[in-house]
């Protein structure tokens, strides 16, 4: 079952209360927050009245938010290939 992935790129500050109430009603509140919603005419709705603010595209699988989180987590930079102790007892 496809989802619609919506993330709000440009905040509602100053638009009127229908774009702000449409928002809410989407589950978005802050900037850059990421929401997942069944692909069904109503939300296609929604999405279009607010379509300048916010970026949509359709994905096979909901992520939960952990699962999120960690797609967006960067990568550590380094690696450790083999522990410390290993490297400094002498072979015999």
């Amino acid at each position: 079952m496809p989802f619609f992935k919506i993330t709000l790129i440009r905040s509602a500050i100053g638009l009127p209360t229908k774009t702000t109430g449409v928002l809410k009603a989407l589950g978005l509140r802050k900037r850059m927050a990421t929401v997942f919603h069944p692909v069904s005419p109503q939300v296609a709705g929604q999405i279009m009245a607010v379509k300048e603010l916010v970026a949509v595209s359709e994905v096979e699988k909901a992520m939960s938010k952990a699962e999120f989180k960690a797609t967006r987590k960067p990568d550590p930079g380094y690696y450790i290939e083999t522990p410390a102790t290993e490297a400094l007892q002498p072979r015999i």
